[in-house]
């Protein structure tokens, strides 16, 4: 398997900085240490993973991003993030809501003139966001997952339960978020990610739709089975999970996050708004897209959190009144996963630390999790 050596962003290796030296081999130590075997337990044929601490960037790939050609892995290689793009989609909304063009507060039907006397036509913004509409399930029905069918199936839809009762984890109600948020500013969804909050991020290859003249930097998923996959188009998709980037981009998101003063006044609290924990599930707390774990956290919760049943299954929500910004100490994450890709993203504030996985094989989030966590508290340790 072939390992590029990590690459540091930055220029801290003056004269005099052996201890930084020492530093940067320990943690290259550790991130091979962790990520060799990881790729070899779950078959994983390529991984690019970035660390950012104190303002100082990390990368590291692994294997190939193509198997029939042999390319490697590199930290421009792009991937296929799935439900991390839920992340961006929230931090449009917030960016809506940031210009005056909405209020998550709003009920869904202000901006959907289709949803006229349907049950979602009252439901808020924020419920949609949160996937706590009333039971939207995960996926859209096979025979409603196309654009042109989406909002049949929206009118036809009754709730399993009263509003801001339960958390279902959704495709169709954080979609629906993002739809209507593009619409507030009067945009499509694709047009306002690809040409404002993208670029507004600082994010320069990063793409709802590939361009034809970088798909040559687009690694190929493979199936648990070993066929090749990439996501193909569905009801929602830009809005769910259609964002694919590279661990260079993605880290950069991820300091934004950690840092959002560069950024202009509407970003910037946008950031901010989807750092609020709006209600607990378990040990979890509920953001927009974002999952916060406040200090002091264990692993267990942080695998307690991420598990396929998590996901799945309704869970009773308690509202935190009133709603709080995530500690500094507190553990944010979000999962991704594709047919042929999972990716993860997790960050630590009052450590200024936090790492992006990106793989071009869908693997159990757990195993992602402690991964990410073992890296981190060494780095943390160091």
């Amino acid at each position: 398997m072939q390992i590029v050596k990590s690459i540091l962003a930055g220029t801290f290796l003056l004269a005099g900085a052996m201890p930084a030296v020492f530093a940067q081999e320990r943690i290259e130590e550790t991130v091979n240490a962790v990520i060799q075997p990881l790729m070899k337990q779950q078959d994983i044929s390529g991984m690019a993973v970035a660390i950012t601490h104190n303002g100082q960037r990390r990368f590291f790939n692994y294997g190939v991003a193509v198997k029939d050609t042999k390319k490697p892995v590199t930290d421009q290689t792009l991937f296929e993030v799935g439900s991390i793009s839920k992340v961006f989609t929230t931090t449009l909304g917030a960016y809506a809501q940031a210009q005056g063009t909405l209020r998550l507060s709003d009920p869904a039907g202000r901006y959907a003139p289709e949803l006229s006397g349907t049950a979602l036509e009252n439901i808020r913004l924020l419920d949609l966001a949160t996937y706590t509409a009333g039971g939207l399930p995960l996926q859209f029905p096979a025979d409603s997952d196309y654009s042109e069918r989406m909002f049949s199936y929206y009118k036809g839809w009754k709730p399993l339960y009263p509003a801001g009762t339960q958390r279902l984890y959704s495709n169709p109600s954080i979609g629906l978020f993002g739809h209507l948020a593009a619409r507030s500013l009067g945009r499509s969804f694709d047009d306002v990610m690809q040409q404002t909050l993208l670029p507004g991020l600082g994010l320069k290859h990063s793409y709802v739709r590939v361009p034809q003249d970088q798909w040559k930097r687009y690694a190929q998923g493979y199936a648990k089975n070993g066929k090749t996959v990439r996501v193909g188009p569905g009801a929602m998709d830009s809005e769910a999970y259609g964002i694919k980037t590279s661990s260079s981009d993605l880290i950069r998101f991820v300091e934004a996050n950690l840092r959002p003063e560069h950024l202009n006044a509407d970003l910037k609290q946008a950031i901010v708004t989807t750092h609020t924990a709006l209600y607990r599930v378990g040990g979890m707390h509920q953001g927009l897209g974002w999952e916060f774990y406040p200090a002091p956290f264990t692993l267990d919760d942080l695998l307690a959190g991420n598990t396929q049943e998590m996901a799945l299954t309704s869970k009773k929500i308690e509202p935190l009144a009133p709603s709080e910004p995530a500690s500094k100490g507190a553990w944010i994450n979000k999962t991704g996963s594709t047919s042929g890709f999972g990716g993860y993203v997790a960050f630590i504030p009052g450590e200024d630390m936090g790492i992006v996985m990106l793989a071009n094989k869908n693997y159990p989030n757990e195993e992602r999790v402690k991964a990410a966590y073992k890296i981190l508290m060494a780095l943390e340790q160091q």
